[in-house]
């Protein structure tokens, strides 16, 4: 019994501000009472005669303690405050137990059995309660606050009222989980003929199996005769002392509560579908970051940067005269280090009315997939911590934080720099060469041979050399730097999804799948409770 009552403790739990406070009033009583009832003496057994106004149930109470404890009459109704019969318990826990018992139902009408009619039904405390369908609301009240608190309920009916719709709809059929603490009595069975007797009591086992109690002894008596009065005693006794019958009140109360609180966590959502929305979410927020206008930003920069490092040196600062794609959109790593990432923030624009709108789209259509089958209450619950995001400033820290830039120039960048500078060196000293030539023609001056390589004077094929092969290196460069940029781009397209996809991990599906997991949780553990 503990572990149901733990299980359903903590579906409570799981559920309070998600559930409406009505749907677990219920189950937060049934395990406030649990609790209640094995604080106090389990070597008592509580057992209520209950029943309608004329039904005998204080006349049955003296006839099973064998004393005139209960004032029946004719006058109705007329049990007013419910009187309790006490047949002391064997051992240390004598009366004391029972009265704590008492306090907690606030019975305050008590009789210690003086007779020998309940000896063997030690450990027993018996209640002649008020009439249910008392026309005095106080009554009807205080029979039924006793009804959920007893530990067995014994249903006195009487010939003329044993089908009555009202008894079986309002009461009996909500005990179907506590068959096994229930017993249907047919009192004053004195007035009706044997073959009468036997039919009737056949109906009310029909009705009773009707009611889901056909686990429930329906027994016929007399308590003007005493007929099968030493029958339902001896019934009382044995449920005294089995001293079980609080633990299946207990348990058929958890059960039922239990019950009701799985069935107001609804169905499990479909993981497929849930699956499906979220690749969809993920797709729209990258859209919305501009992943692709910041990956070909990147490739475009790459190649800036190539064609700076790899250029003909003579006119590679034309590259640099054209702005940076990254730089311009206030990203590269450079001002990742320069500052707190908290506070850094990209120059790209915010994401267009279309794709913010398609963003937020995507959010409802994942936290509807995501809740699909999930009380309504707890679909707002996960709406709300979904919603609860600044979608714009989400999506730039995302971006800014992520390190898109070149960690460092490629070595073969400076193999192509390297080169690019002697060829230059050889093309210069293949101009000074034919400069010192033309400088020593003008003042007439003799003029050293020149050697001839590959049937072009040397200076001149320097010159010509150095440039043209500068060219054709910067040519190599610029595809280079291509491959780089398609290359870089991509791994900054690959990184920039994990970011954001992480982003949507972080403020849509973690937070909707904490609840979704609080639901599921709760849902076990009231199934637990009510196995």
């Amino acid at each position: 019994m503990k572990g149901r009552v733990a299980a359903l403790d903590e579906a409570v739990g799981l559920a309070r501000g998600r559930l409406p406070d009505v749907a677990l009033e219920a189950p937060a009583a049934v395990v406030a009472k649990a609790r209640d009832r094995a604080a106090l003496s389990g070597e008592y057994t509580v057992v209520a005669l209950a029943g309608a106004t004329g039904s005998g149930k204080s006349s049955l109470l003296n006839a099973l303690a064998g004393a005139r404890i209960a004032e029946p009459g004719v006058r109705r109704p007329t049990t007013g405050q419910p009187v309790a019969v006490i047949v002391p318990a064997k051992g240390g826990d004598s009366e004391h137990g029972a009265d704590d018992l008492l306090d907690w139902l606030d019975v305050r009408q008590r009789h210690v059995a003086g007779s020998r009619a309940l000896e063997s039904a030690t450990g027993l405390v018996l209640l002649d309660l008020p009439d249910h369908d008392s026309v005095v609301t106080e009554h009807r009240t205080i029979a039924e606050r006793l009804y959920e608190r007893v530990d067995l309920l014994v249903w006195v009916v009487d010939p003329q009222k044993y089908a009555d719709a009202a008894l079986h709809a309002r009461y009996l059929r909500g005990l179907r989980d506590h068959a096994g603490v229930v017993v249907l009595v047919l009192n004053q069975a004195d007035r009706l003929a044997p073959a009468e007797q036997r039919a009737m009591v056949a109906d009310l086992q029909r009705l009773a199996t009707e009611d889901g109690l056909a686990a429930s002894p329906v027994l016929a008596a007399s308590a003007s005769t005493g007929a099968g009065v030493s029958e339902l005693r001896d019934l009382l006794a044995r449920a005294a002392q089995r001293r079980l019958a609080a633990t299946e009140r207990v348990t058929g109360d958890v059960r039922l509560a239990a019950r009701a609180l799985v069935e107001a966590c609804g169905r499990p959502p479909n993981s497929r579908r849930e699956v499906g929305a979220a690749a969809g979410l993920v797709r729209a927020w990258e859209s919305a970051a501009g992943v692709d206008e910041v990956a070909d930003a990147v490739r475009r920069s790459t190649k800036r940067s190539a064609r700076a490092a790899t250029g003909w040196p003579v006119t590679r600062w034309v590259a640099q005269l054209r702005p940076d794609p990254l730089r311009r959109l206030g990203l590269g790593r450079d001002r990742l280090r320069a500052g707190t990432d908290d506070l850094l923030r990209s120059s790209r624009p915010a994401p267009a009315a279309g794709e913010r709108a398609a963003a937020l789209s995507a959010v409802r259509t994942y936290v509807d997939a995501a809740t699909a089958g999930a009380p309504d209450h707890w679909v707002l619950a996960a709406r709300s911590r979904a919603a609860d995001v600044n979608l714009d400033d989400v999506l730039d820290r995302t971006v800014v934080r992520v390190p898109v830039g070149a960690a460092r120039v490629p070595w073969t960048w400076r193999v192509l720099a390297f080169l690019q500078w002697v060829l230059l060196a050889v093309a210069v000293a293949g101009l000074a060469w034919l400069i010192t030539l033309a400088a020593m023609a003008w003042l007439q001056l003799p003029a050293p041979e020149t050697p001839v390589w590959w049937g072009l004077p040397a200076p001149t094929l320097l010159l010509l050399g150095g440039v043209v092969a500068g060219l054709l290196v910067a040519g190599l460069g610029w595809l280079v730097g291509v491959v780089a940029g398609r290359s870089r781009a991509a791994t900054a397209r690959r990184r920039l999804g994990a970011a954001v996809a992480a982003a949507v991990n972080d403020h849509v599906i973690g937070p909707v799948a904490a609840e979704m997991d609080a639901l599921a949780r709760c849902r076990a553990a009231a199934s637990k409770a009510a196995a």
